[in-house]
């Protein structure tokens, strides 16, 4: 107990450089807990993909579409579960500084594949009933003011003209990671105005989900889905949602690794920041240490001191960081909330603070304590006055 008094008071000796210190390590654990937030944001759609679910695309590119025929040739492929499609829509809203991801399904079967999507029962059945529904995710309809009965117009890009829809439903997450900004609607309602205007994507969809029934038939299924339209007009490519999901993410990979990078920069300049506070220090109390040391105090003890208040200025600082981290992410969330639909802080990204803090305390502490222990009594006595 008397160690740690002694060590509370030491530390606050110089109250300016330590606050400072202090202030210090609690921002780069902001910033640390932050980004490291923001990479896991980032794979977050790999994290929640479901094994279960395989996507199958054109073998060219995602950009070129499969015929409709090709559901019923996969759904008889042994075993597979279930089917559903959808299209890539790029309606935009407004303009486009309001983007959100948009796009057309079958609702019955997308719904039923999608257990985390939650959508009251009395608002499901209207969004089968209306050829004309949409769905908006909470976080969307929230950021519009949209209410159930809304008309929601969006421009079509790939489309071309104005398309009006029928908020039928709002849903949410099933959990904190779901996506609650995303708005999908009927692709027969897409279809059936293609025809009518005799667009060339009638009856033909942008990527196919696939359930299977066992995880462990995902390679085997996807096999046989890619074989049985080898060689034809619009061959296939079976993935499973993780691996899709990665094929988006490599896209943006340098990016990544930057943040990354930059993330690890943080802790090394908050390092050499807590390293200098502690030299400082040490190098004031030479003379104390060196009375230690005539009083029959060892080395475990010096060291033990110095490493005691490293640990206690950093931790002190990493703890403020932490807690400043959840409203600075939530404010994060909102402001950028068209980039990152998800932006929740991990229990994973506290680890790695506190792992982190760990790090910097102990490196800070090292060279003083060597110091310390290793200089001579005599030479410590000089330095006294």
């Amino acid at each position: 107990m008397h160690i740690l008094k002694l060590i509370f008071k030491n530390a606050f000796r110089h109250k300016l450089r330590t606050s400072l210190t202090v202030l210090g390590v609690a921002i780069a654990i902001l910033a640390f807990g932050l980004l490291r937030t923001v990479i896991s944001t980032w794979y977050l759609g790999v994290e929640t993909a479901s094994a279960s679910r395989l996507v199958t695309r054109n073998a060219v590119s995602l950009v070129f579409p499969l015929p409709l025929s090709y559901k019923d040739k996969i759904r008889q492929i042994e075993g597979v579960k279930g089917i559903s499609y959808g299209t890539w829509f790029g309606g935009i809203y407004i303009d486009e500084k309001h983007f959100f991801a948009n796009y057309a399904v079958e609702p019955k079967t997308y719904l039923g594949m999608f257990p985390e999507i939650i959508l009251p029962a009395e608002q499901k059945a209207d969004v089968f009933r209306d050829r004309k529904a949409a769905v908006a995710g909470r976080k969307l309809a929230e950021r519009y003011g949209w209410k159930i009965g809304d008309i929601i117009t969006l421009r079509g890009t790939i489309f071309p003209g104005n398309w009006d829809f029928v908020l039928r439903g709002i849903y949410k997450g099933r959990d904190q990671n779901v996506d609650e900004t995303a708005f999908f609607f009927h692709w027969e309602y897409l279809n059936e105005t293609l025809k009518k205007a005799g667009r060339v994507w009638s009856d033909q969809v942008g990527w196919y989900m696939i359930e299977i029934k066992n995880p462990n038939l995902a390679a085997d299924v996807s096999q046989k889905i890619d074989r049985t339209f080898k060689n034809s007009l619009a061959e296939t490519l079976t993935e499973t949602e993780k691996a899709f999901t990665l094929g988006f993410i490599s896209m943006t990979e340098a990016i990544v690794i930057a943040i990354q990078l930059v993330s690890f920069v943080i802790i090394i300049i908050i390092m050499a920041v807590v390293a200098n506070t502690m030299a400082m220090t040490a190098r004031e109390r030479i003379g104390e240490y060196a009375i230690f040391k005539t009083l029959g105090f060892g080395g475990f003890h010096i060291s033990g001191l110095i490493f005691g208040e490293s640990f206690f200025i950093t931790m002190l600082g990493a703890v403020l960081g932490i807690i400043l981290t959840f409203p600075a992410a939530n404010i994060f969330g909102k402001e950028l909330s068209i980039y990152f639909p998800v932006f929740n802080v991990e229990h994973k990204t506290i680890y790695m603070d506190i792992l982190a803090s760990f790090i910097v305390a102990f490196v800070a502490g090292i060279f003083p304590a060597v110091r310390a222990i290793n200089i001579r009594i005599a030479d410590g006595l000089r330095r006294i006055g």
